[in-house]
């Protein structure tokens, strides 16, 4: 039993409980070995009972505790004390992507994607660890407050018996798979189906498939086509929608077959939203539309028989009663089955609402819910003072808002001087916020320049030619190390060209087309900044950084200042440096610019490794909407390997005295870092060896090998007797060192 403020495993201590569900109950607790809180969830008293379950519950929490992933929940621990059975995971601060749906009533098309992508790719991880969900649905899957999603409850569904798993799945029946709700054999892509199911909620805020019961729903499943989200939001593209028919075709082997797949065309549909990319194989009788057989109607009726806890019995006696009353909204159920990390379900009364007028021989008829009832005889509970006070209450509602409207608009044209007068306070904060200069002399140019955009500063850059140091090596900076600068300041580094620099283009004036090509043929790199300027032609350079007729190292970077015309409105570039290449999508899309190129490069800063470490246009700048924006994603440093060729040659007379030709001696090369090149016998020498790509620069060469020791003559001093010590054999080890050559 679990009480607030108990310790179990000797660490966890219980703070409140945070969520329940129809297996287990969700607490946020304390780590004291770590000092930092996690979520424990714990198994229900009437499942510990059950040893079956109990082991599949341990193989399977623990295979998902292998599970390490930005887009999943991950577990911690896994222990079980006093028959008390718990999981230890990551507390997520957030609320349920059912929640944020409701809350929204539907996402915009690129916000769907964009969770799309997130989800597939925790999926895809548990994937290729051989973990299949079997759950998927908006319920487990958490929007953190920082906006990152993540998919919780891996394994859970896995693991349970036949009647758990009957009352979960039939519990998530909005979003079963065909084969799921037959009970059959369900595999990977049966999460890609479910996927599909919830991005089509994600689009319109509603499931595809709705019925009086559960079973009538996973019938739909089973027959009836999935309809086009496009029916009920005419906006979404051609290409979402292709990508929700794939996920959602009734057999498997029309789906997407991996999630690698599914992401590539999430991701392409952010750039290419109107292409028609998506490839479905037209489906065969197998798949097509058919009517259920009686053995399918056998199978899901056992299904939803299969029924014996009290709670699920309360719980259909519940669904009977209120269905006599009135139509049950079937998304009811789930509300209670739900896990979340938010605070326990707790029942509300729904506001009224209207539906559409139904033509019905000329009357119209208004439907409305309050506190659960039909409201069966409006005339007859008819309150006249109760229509009263609802009138004063309008009243005064009405005018409070009116106040409201009419302080937010004073506050935006600056009638209110206080309204006003704080936003310019905290534009001008914004605007003067600044940053420690860092050290930048004696560093590599590339290295410097992505620091300081990272802390929003733009530096310009001039070459001096100089035999002394290194080409693209920082020699002097304007602005001193440790000096408080902002975004404004202008900071010019002085870099050296080497002992030869290249004359740079003079291209000021010229189109951007010829001023790049111009430039890229001279074996530079061009990174390009836009701003207005109403005296260049739009689509002209403005001016060049290093300035023409400088000299520069070849395949240093030249900045070019494009001339966007007169100012309009136009979309700012944003710091994309440090975020990964799926953020970056989403960002860029979310703004409405498009992804060009993506390629991925070394780069010496270890940190940025698997991050976007490079964008074409600089952070600030004003770029017309749509423009496509180049990107590079940083492999991490360049791996050094080395090579070793050359012979082996046998112990020495310094190394062994006792070493004689002609001995089997067993030969083993291994490298610093324990990886063995070489492990052989040979009685002749030397041994030729070639290794390329070896990650160590150093090894060694070890002889093992057995000589027998001289017979040995001496002489009794007290007898004079003479006798003879036979020679035995000795193992002998010789080891000598290796430096290996880097390779270029």
């Amino acid at each position: 039993m679990i009480k607030i403020g108990m310790i179990i495993g000797d660490r966890y201590e219980i703070l409140e409980k945070i969520g329940t569900g129809g297996m287990s109950d969700v607490y946020k607790a304390k780590c004291h070995k770590l000092n930092r809180f996690v979520a424990i969830k714990v198994l229900k008293q009437e499942f510990s009972e059950n040893a079956n379950f109990v082991s599949k519950f341990r193989v399977e929490a623990q295979a998902a505790a292998g599970l390490m992933h930005p887009n999943i929940v991950n577990v911690y621990d896994v222990g079980e004390e006093n028959n008390v059975y718990y999981i230890v995971m990551e507390l997520v601060e957030g609320i349920t992507l059912k929640k944020y749906i409701e809350k929204k009533a539907r996402l915009s098309v690129k916000e769907a994607i964009s969770i799309a992508i997130q989800i597939s790719m925790g999926i895809e991880a548990a994937h290729n660890n051989h973990i299949i969900h079997r759950d998927i649905k908006p319920q487990n899957i958490i929007i953190s407050k920082e906006g990152k999603v993540k998919v919780t409850d891996f394994g859970i569904a896995k693991a349970a018996t036949s009647n758990t798993i009957t009352s979960n799945v039939m519990g998530s029946v909005h979003y079963t798979s065909p084969e799921q709700a037959r009970g059959g054999y369900s595999d990977e892509k049966s999460d890609i189906y479910s996927l599909g199911i919830t991005l089509f909620e994600m689009l319109t805020g509603r499931v595809p498939f709705n019925g009086d019961t559960t079973v009538a729903i996973a019938i739909k499943h089973i027959q009836e086509p999935i309809p086009s989200p496009r029916e009920y939001i005419q906006e979404i593209p051609v290409s979402v929608e292709q990508i929700v028919f794939k996920c959602c075709q009734k057999s498997p082997d029309r789906r997407y077959q991996t999630m690698a797949d599914l992401i590539a065309d999430l991701k392409q549909s952010l750039i290419s939203p109107d292409e028609d990319f998506v490839k479905i194989v037209n489906p065969d009788e197998e798949a097509s539309t058919r009517m259920i057989t009686d053995r399918d109607m056998v199978q899901i009726k056992r299904q939803s028989d299969r029924r014996d806890s009290m709670e699920e019995v309360l719980r259909l006696k519940k669904d009977v009663q209120r269905r006599a009353r009135r139509p049950e909204p079937e998304e009811e159920e789930e509300e209670y089955e739900e896990e979340t990390y938010e605070e326990p379900y707790e029942e509300y009364e729904e506001e009224p609402y209207e539906e559409e007028p139904i033509d019905d021989g000329g009357e119209e008829y208004e439907a409305y819910e309050s506190n659960g009832e039909e409201d069966s005889g409006e005339e007859e509970d008819y309150d006249p003072k109760m229509e009263r006070i609802t009138t004063v209450l309008a009243i005064v509602a009405a005018l409070v808002i009116g106040c409201i409207v009419l302080f937010l608009v004073g506050k935006t044209m600056g009638i209110l001087p206080f309204g006003n007068g704080e936003d310019s306070q905290d534009e001008a904060q914004e605007e003067t916020e600044k940053v420690e200069m860092p050290k930048v002399v004696g560093r590599q140019l590339e290295e410097v320049r992505q620091e300081l955009l990272a802390l929003g500063l733009t530096p310009e850059v001039t070459y001096q030619e100089t035999d002394e140091y290194e080409a693209g090596l920082v020699l002097r900076c304007n602005i001193d190390i440790g000096v408080m600068v902002d975004g404004e300041t202008e900071i010019i580094l002085t870099v050296s060209a080497g002992a030869s620099g290249i004359e740079v283009p003079d291209v000021e004036g010229a189109s951007t087309a010829e001023g790049v090509s111009t430039l890229e043929q001279k074996g530079f790199v061009v990174n390009r900044t836009e701003s207005y300027d109403a005296q260049v032609p739009k689509g002209n350079i403005i001016s060049q950084n290093p300035e023409g007729g400088s000299k520069a190292p070849s395949g240093s970077t030249v900045t070019l200042r494009i001339s966007q015309g007169p100012e309009e409105n136009k979309v700012k570039i944003p710091n994309l440096i440090g975020v990964s290449e799926m953020d970056a999508m989403a960002m860029l899309a979310e703004m409405g610019l498009s992804v060009g190129s993506v390629t991925e490069v070394n780069n010496e800063d270890a940190s940025l490794a698997g991050l976007v470490c490079y964008q074409s246009y600089s952070v600030g700048t004003y770029v017309d909407s749509g423009t496509a924006i180049d990107l590079r994603v940083s492999l991490g440093p360049k791996q050094v390997t080395y090579s070793f060729s050359g012979s082996i040659e046998p112990p020495s007379a310094a190394e062994d005295p006792a070493y004689r030709d002609g001995l089997d001696v067993t030969v083993s090369i291994v490298t610093a870092d324990g990886v063995s090149l070489l492990n052989t016998n040979t009685v002749s020498f030397p041994i030729s060896v070639n290794y390329t790509g070896i990650q160590s620069s150093s090894g060694t060469v070890t002889f093992t090998y057995t000589v027998m020791t001289d017979a040995v003559t001496d002489t009794n001093p007290d007898t004079g007797e003479v006798y003879t010590t036979e020679g035995t054999e000795e193992t002998k080890t010789v080891v000598r060192e290796l430096q290996f050559t880097p390779e270029s």
